[in-house]
């Protein structure tokens, strides 16, 4: 990490820029407005009723660490998707190529510097999220789950940023599509499974109204396992289990039918990790391949009239 030019590039040019404190500022301010509204709504609840609801604070714990996934998910692919593609668009891409560093060098300090600006956002928010601590239901084994979660949802937005970065040549394309995959990652797996499974189950009425059975419930099939890559949902198992409420997980995996205990489901939360770093990898590698030269569409060799 210290021995990449473009890692430590990075670094001194957010150093000496505005850009990364105002976010730190506007992150923070937010998470702790909205800790301190909820703890001014308990306090104003034990005033009127004398009982202190301590499940209103693990709410605040939720709401708190929902907020603040979201926020991580949003703003990675705003500050890789116009990285390289910005280089590209300065000019400056070329003179980087033409050095002794490698496409993978290039990539891979951009990805640096983008996750430890994401790591700094992470340790500062820590303080606002630990404010559980003073009344309890939450361990240090939880936090530190949370924290892994919260770096692979940063390395897979900041991977797909760079991939498409690295691909397009205007930062407002690689920013749009960005975006887009991002939706399709958190809206677009679930609505696949939706349509898949309201297709089987037209299917089986027919079946049903033709023959005159009754048949089991119907489920999205293969296409249910796309969940696996689905941030928000990894999210709602871990956060689930901390607070004892995996009710909002089970509803979502009943709509796409009833399925048996397996290893899988109750896997679900490294698995889906696993995937999603492993997803990430592929981005990376993506992006590589298409800032190496050798990726380029062959020169057509001109004929030599004589």
């Amino acid at each position: 990490m210290k021995g990449n030019p473009v890692y430590k590039r990075e670094m001194t040019i957010s150093s000496r820029s505005i850009r990364l404190p105002m976010i730190m500022l506007i992150f923070n301010s937010i998470l702790a407005l909205a800790a301190f509204l909820n703890m001014y709504s308990v306090t104003t609840r034990v005033e009127v009723t004398a009982e202190i609801s301590y499940s209103s604070f693990l709410q605040m714990y939720v709401f708190l660490t929902l907020i603040e996934f979201f926020m991580l998910f949003f703003i990675m692919p705003a500050l890789t998707a116009g990285s390289i593609s910005g280089e590209r668009e300065k000019q400056t891409l070329n003179l980087m190529l033409s050095t002794q560093m490698t496409p993978a060098q290039i990539v891979m300090g951009k990805l640096l510097s983008s996750m430890f600006h994401m790591a700094l956002l992470i340790a500062s928010s820590f303080p606002v999220i630990s404010l559980v601590f003073v009344y309890g239901g939450i361990r240090l084994r939880d936090l530190a789950v949370l924290l892994l979660l919260y770096l692979s949802v940063a390395l897979l937005s900041a991977s797909f940023g760079l991939c498409f970065s690295a691909c397009f040549k205007r930062s407002t394309a690689a920013t749009a599509v960005s975006y887009g995959f991002l939706v399709f990652l958190l809206l677009g797996t679930y609505a696949v499974n939706v349509f898949v499974r309201s297709i089987m189950q037209m299917g089986r009425a027919d079946y049903v109204n033709q023959v005159g059975l009754i048949t089991s419930q119907a489920n999205s099939g293969v296409f249910f396992y796309l969940l696996l890559l689905n941030p928000a949902l990894t999210f709602y198992r871990v956060i689930g289990e901390q607070v004892g409420n995996l009710d909002l997980f089970v509803q979502i995996m009943e709509e796409f039918g009833n399925r048996p205990s397996s290893p899988l489901m109750e896997a679900w939360v490294p698995v889906s990790i696993g995937l999603q770093v492993l997803l990430a990898a592929g981005f990376l590698l993506v992006a590589v391949r298409a800032l190496s030269p050798a990726s380029g569409k062959p020169r057509r060799k001109k004929k030599i009239i004589f």
